[in-house]
């Protein structure tokens, strides 16, 4: 005995235009990112300086 599905057909198009949708949303959203510069997030670390050993041993 096997199961019969029913999906109906607005149901299938409210799905593809959803998926569509973000798809577009998306793809817009990760254009915009791209074209700014990087965030940098807080100040850049100073340059190293190496410590001088302890001459009196």
């Amino acid at each position: 005995m096997g199961y019969i599905v029913v999906v109906s057909l607005p149901a299938i198009l409210f799905i593809l235009i959803v998926a569509l949708a973000f798809y577009l949303i998306g793809r817009a959203r990760g254009r915009s990112e791209t074209a700014r510069p990087p965030r940098h997030f807080g100040p850049p670390a100073p340059p190293f300086q190496p410590h001088e050993k302890p001459s009196g041993v």
